[in-house]
């Protein structure tokens, strides 16, 4: 039994070539962007750590949670319900779970 490839209407699940040319696309933008966003996460991630570690040194806590609230609205407010989850998944990753 051969293994056929899928065709780029099958893949994208579009009706035309056309449209599966635009969807592989615009898929390639979201995967270059999916790689940003996940360096951007990394580095964010770095820069807690430092934050995190200069405030315990100073004989502080971890967590500042007034700061937490503001980046929580800022999130709610540029993108509503969602980004609140999408904040505090952010938080988490960056200092772990309270």
């Amino acid at each position: 039994m051969t293994a056929t490839t899928p065709t780029s209407t099958e893949k994208t699940g579009a009706r035309t070539e056309e449209a599966a040319d635009v969807i592989t696309g615009a898929r390639e933008r979201i995967d270059a962007l999916d790689d940003r966003i996940i360096g951007l996460v990394q580095e964010r991630m770095a820069i807690s750590a430092v934050i995190q570690d200069a405030r315990i040194a100073s004989g502080g806590r971890r967590v500042n949670l007034s700061r937490e609230m503001e980046i929580l609205s800022h999130y709610s407010e540029a993108l509503g319900k969602p980004g609140t989850s999408l904040a505090m998944t952010l938080l988490e990753l960056c200092r772990g779970r309270i």
